[in-house]
């Protein structure tokens, strides 16, 4: 009841054929992953919950795919994964046609200023200015003629001998699958071969990188001030960081050329401490430096 109507909208299925096809998939289905489908906002996103295969990425994700694996954790080739906005790269109803059986076809994943003429988003999809190592596709096989399956891997290389997804005659199957980005650079990013003749839906939902160094973003806390009368010691505690900053320095000012600092600790809760050896009261104020490392 939920997706039909974008099924039958979307994928240009019948709702009657595609519920009976579904009851099955229903009276298989793991509990938690019926409950987990139903959360769920977009339809891809529902069937992969369904079949037990999520779209998110996790280690268990991550770990079948091998040459993303090998990367990950190498220091000479450490990527960095960058989720992004669900975005339409590919949709074979819309532009060049179902891929014949037996056929690959090749597509770009980045580097565009827009995917029309892949079927997909006239937008660039945050994708224009990046250089991945790797992508993340949702990919969506959409009525294959026959059973069959579909292999999603990088291009200008050899088909491997693995399936990206298996699928009936008439179905509509996703599955997730990261696939490297030839480098250096070629006319194309992935390719697909098809078992089957079958059309093909294909969103980018995150990319791997290599790690960006960026500068850290540092701000000033607030001031906390106490006045030290003549003769007197005083300390005063620094305002702390706002969440998600660490204090990496403390400043202890005194207003006073006659009362100096004599004590200050950022470890110890950002303290300054000082003595007044003046003839008027002065003020010592106290502040941390704070920072992070910003995200990509």
């Amino acid at each position: 009841m939920k997706w039909g109507g974008h099924v039958e909208r979307v994928y240009g299925v019948d709702v009657h054929a595609w519920s009976q096809r579904m009851v099955p998939v229903f009276a298989r289905g793991d509990a938690d992953n019926l409950r987990d489908a139903v959360r769920r906002d977009t339809f891809e996103s529902a069937l992969s919950a369904l079949n037990g295969r999520p779209v998110r990425v996790d280690e268990r994700t991550i770990a079948r795919s091998p040459i993303v694996a090998r990367a990950l954790g190498d220091l000479a080739q450490d990527l960095a994964f960058t989720p992004v906005q669900p975005c339409r790269i590919v949709d074979t109803r819309i532009a060049q046609g179902a891929v014949a059986a037996g056929q690959v076809r090749s597509y770009r994943a980045a580097g565009r200023t827009s995917y029309a003429d892949q079927g997909g988003s006239a937008t660039n999809c945050g994708l224009q200015n990046e250089v991945p190592g790797a992508v993340m596709l949702s990919v969506t096989a959409v009525s294959p003629a026959q059973a069959g399956y579909a292999t999603v891997f990088t291009a200008g290389t050899t088909v491997p001998g693995t399936a990206s997804l298996n699928y009936v005659a008439g179905a509509v199957v996703n599955n997730a699958a990261v696939v490297r980005v030839p480098n250096p650079a070629t006319a194309y990013d992935f390719s697909i071969y098809s078992y089957a003749t079958s059309d093909y839906v294909v969103d980018v939902i995150g990319f791997f990188a290599a790690p960006q160094a960026t500068a850290l973003s540092c701000v000033d806390s607030g001031l906390a001030q106490v006045t030290i009368g003549i003769g007197a010691t005083g300390q005063v505690t620094a305002p702390a960081c706002l969440p998600g900053y660490t204090a990496t320095q403390l400043d202890c000012e005194s207003g006073s050329w006659s009362m100096p600092i004599v004590f200050s600790s950022l470890r110890g809760g950002g303290i300054c401490g000082a003595r007044n050896g003046g003839n008027t009261a002065a003020t010592l104020t106290a502040a941390r430096r704070c920072c992070r490392v910003p995200g990509r």
